[in-house]
């Protein structure tokens, strides 16, 4: 396969975002996004996933952080799409379990070229780090609906809303792994029956 590598910038009257993304990297990461506690998760995304995210952000977060994570999600879904090219040869599908200490999660992908996310994650606080929880579910609709995906994420237990989040967010770096990989079988082959995703 050509290089996996994209970087895609969203400027708007709200934020200012660069995302790069190497999907065959080796999880190095550099952030600047003025949200500690979304850096975290995004680590996870990128050291379970085995991809190079470099994520700069300035967002109106003298408002609050609802624009910036939004708008980064989006912005990460354009970049995945355009490294990804035109997805012949990868597995399509991914899916992942991880535990953490009580809480488990589980996340299912499908490159499928259509957007769609459910999110079924029962937060037990509603803030983690001064963190909004509710923001995760914006930030993976903006992913999914740039990126084209079908996202399914369970938590399927856990009492700690630090560990329900991580827990998704491993989840969601090892699910994009295996999608992402490529098939030997498959090589210069769309995965699907229609012949387009």
């Amino acid at each position: 396969m050509a290089a996996r590598k994209a970087t895609v910038t969203r400027d708007t009257l709200e934020t200012q975002i660069t995302v790069s993304v190497n999907l065959d990297g080796s999880g190095k990461t550099a952030f600047d996004t003025g949200i500690p506690f979304l850096e975290h998760m995004l680590d996870q995304v990128a050291r379970h996933g085995m991809v190079d995210l470099d994520i700069k952000a300035n967002g109106d977060l003298h408002i609050d952080d609802h624009h910036t994570v939004e708008d980064i999600g989006i912005t990460l879904g354009q970049a995945v799409a355009q490294a990804v090219g035109d997805k012949k040869g990868i597995l399509r599908y991914g899916h992942a379990y991880v535990p953490l200490d009580e809480a488990l999660s589980r996340v299912v992908i499908d490159f499928s070229g259509r957007p769609g996310v459910v999110f079924q994650v029962p937060f037990t606080r509603s803030s983690v780090g001064g963190f909004d929880v509710d923001l995760f579910m914006e930030f993976f609709q903006g992913f999914v609906n740039h990126a084209l995906v079908t996202l399914h994420v369970d938590n399927l237990r856990g009492d700690n809303s630090h560990h329900q989040i991580e827990t998704v967010f491993k989840a969601f770096g090892r699910a994009l792994r295996m999608a992402l990989t490529a098939d030997p079988r498959m090589e210069g082959i769309m995965p699907s029956t229609k012949g387009v995703l």
